[in-house]
């Protein structure tokens, strides 16, 4: 069995392949892999992806839904030292544009469904050769990518079928020389206002923060010596299924951390069915489902009290990241799965994982949103000097950490000196979550910095005022943001869209608002909307919010 000397993913998986090779690695609708399959179609698709000239440190887009495809390719990628960068395949012509230009792509990997957009803006990308095209079930496009580039069309089944006749003894491995932890990983993110933007990363740091260090639960520690990997994986079977794109790094990450832990990781193809979810935790027997905060449970838990009970008895937690789970919801879950744990996790794709708060059944959260970290190296440092925030001393500071973080943003030198700063002794990266510390160490957040509200100068969070109206039974989404005021420079404005068959009122949301929280925090603007728009990753879109506010 080979031994890893790296914490290069590609050293990793292959690895703890002998160990693994007949048990199940993917589940998606009526498709599996075992790892066997899955590493064959990841060394033909590396091979074959070599022949067209990918070299270490080339960039290769993965532009697909949820899918073996989308797990093979990554492997793949990664396997010739070069650089998978996820492809958000809900953005159009204009943001396709500028996320295939600044990754920089030489090859894109992409669903049919898709390329008739990747045509379109192919003319412009005098880098891009290749488009590699996963059916699904979409008519064929006519691909004319004119201009200044050539693309190149093939379909995915026959670069498998030409990379499987490459003959190598030792595999793609033999071909791109040692792979390295400086490699480069790199995970784009749209945050909620501007353009996306890349994370570089390398390989050794985004194993520690991101895939989970070999420890996908967070309970064991994190790994001294790649060879650990094998320690690490695990007895008999085990089944996760994360509800979430891998085209976000909260999906991508858990996944890959539990197959090289040796686990099964269901996928659900398509979007989100919320029936389907529960159905597949019946028949896949899954024992850690991870969801996308309140985009994805409110709609789970509707299914559920419309369409259940169904048998979760294989199931031991439920876990939340990548969006806020608002405090209402939380206590839903739990109510409603009474003997399942529920782990609120809290990081980003700037800072990979930094903490959770676990609540075993019957615990409360308290209707605040807090965290435990996972060790030392997350903190909150004071926003003006930056020196660390002292225990219970009501200071409100940014979160950060320092250790395995990113190199930066890819060719954003001005955006990586605001974000990645030195200070305390050590390099930081900064986040954009405003929070305090309690006496006992757990991180209360109280929101992003970038959407505080000041109204007569007070300082008002916005999801903090959020969380209290989804307490209200009227509630069914909602969004604040702060609009200009001739009087308090900011007025607080909520944008909400509430549960078929009641009505809501500014009195109602003042009267309820100030139960909670103090009066310059209660929305001044009241703004009704069918549906609350959010960003793909299910974030606020901030931007529409307050415009639908201000036409108000």
């Amino acid at each position: 069995m080979p031994t890893p000397n790296s914490f290069h993913l590609a050293d990793l998986w292959e690895a703890v392949l002998p160990q693994l090779a007949d048990r199940t690695a993917i589940v998606c609708g009526d498709d599996r892999r075992s790892y066997a399959e899955l590493e064959a179609h990841a060394e033909a698709l590396a091979a074959w992806l070599w022949a067209q000239g990918i070299r270490p440190d080339d960039h290769v887009g993965v532009h697909l839904t949820n899918g073996c495809e989308h797990i093979e390719a990554l492997l793949a990628v990664w396997k010739l030292r070069a650089v998978p960068i996820n492809i958000n395949h809900r953005y159009q012509a204009d943001e396709l544009r500028h996320l295939y230009a600044d990754a920089q792509l030489r090859c894109t990997i992409v669903h049919r469904s898709f390329l008739g957009r990747v045509a379109a803006v192919a003319p412009e990308l005098e880098r891009l050769g290749w488009a590699v095209v996963v059916e699904d079930g979409a008519e064929a496009t006519d691909v004319d990518a004119g201009g200044g580039t050539s693309l190149r069309v093939v379909a995915y089944a026959d670069a498998l079928t030409a990379g499987a006749e490459v003959a190598l003894d030792d595999g793609v491995a033999a071909l791109v020389g040692p792979r390295s932890n400086d490699d480069h990983y790199l995970i784009y993110t749209g945050g909620t206002t501007g353009l996306p933007k890349g994370v570089v990363w390398r390989h050794e740091d985004a194993f520690f923060s991101c895939i989970g260090g070999g420890d996908p639960m967070r309970l064991q520690g994190p790994m001294a010596t790649p060879g650990e990997i094998l320690e690490r994986i695990v007895d008999g079977s085990f089944v996760y299924f994360p509800v979430a794109p891998l085209m976000h790094a909260a999906g991508q990450w858990t996944a890959v951390s539990w197959l090289l832990a040796g686990g099964t990781v269901v996928l659900q193809p398509g979007s989100l069915d919320p029936v389907e979810v529960w159905r597949t935790v019946e028949r896949e027997h899954v024992n850690v489902l991870t969801v996308v905060g309140d985009p994805v449970v409110r709609p789970l838990l509707d299914a559920w009290d419309a369409t259940g009970p169904y048998d979760v008895s294989s199931m031991f937690s439920i876990g939340s990241g990548g969006a806020p789970l608002s405090p209402v919801l939380r206590e839903r879950l739990m109510a409603t799965l009474p003997a399942v744990g529920v782990v609120d996790g809290f990081g980003s794709s700037e800072t990979g994982a930094q903490g959770s708060q676990r609540l075993a059944a019957g615990e409360s959260s308290s209707g605040v949103t807090q965290f435990t970290a996972y060790g030392e190296q997350t903190a909150v440092l004071d926003e003006v000097d930056l020196t660390l925030v002292a225990p219970g001393s009501d200071v409100v500071g940014r979160v950060a950490r320092r250790g395995h973080i990113p190199l930066g943003y890819f060719g954003d030198p001005e955006k990586t000196a605001q974000t990645f700063v030195e200070a305390a002794g050590s390099r930081w990266v900064l986040t954009g979550d405003m929070a305090t510390v309690e006496d006992d160490g757990r991180i209360t957040l109280l929101g992003r910095g970038s959407a505080c509200i000041n109204t007569g100068g007070e300082k008002v969070y916005p999801e903090e005022v959020e969380a209290v109206l989804k307490a209200h039974p009227a509630v069914y989404d909602a969004v604040v943001v702060g609009v200009d005021d001739d009087r308090w420079g900011q007025a607080v404005a909520a944008v909400i869209s509430v549960v078929p068959g009641y009505g809501l009122s500014i009195d109602e949301v003042d009267v309820h608002v100030r139960a909670s929280l103090a009066g310059y925090k209660v929305p001044r603007r009241l703004t009704i909307v069918p549906e609350v728009v959010r960003s793909p990753a299910g974030k606020p879109d901030h931007r529409w919010a307050r415009s639908v506010a201000v036409d108000t």
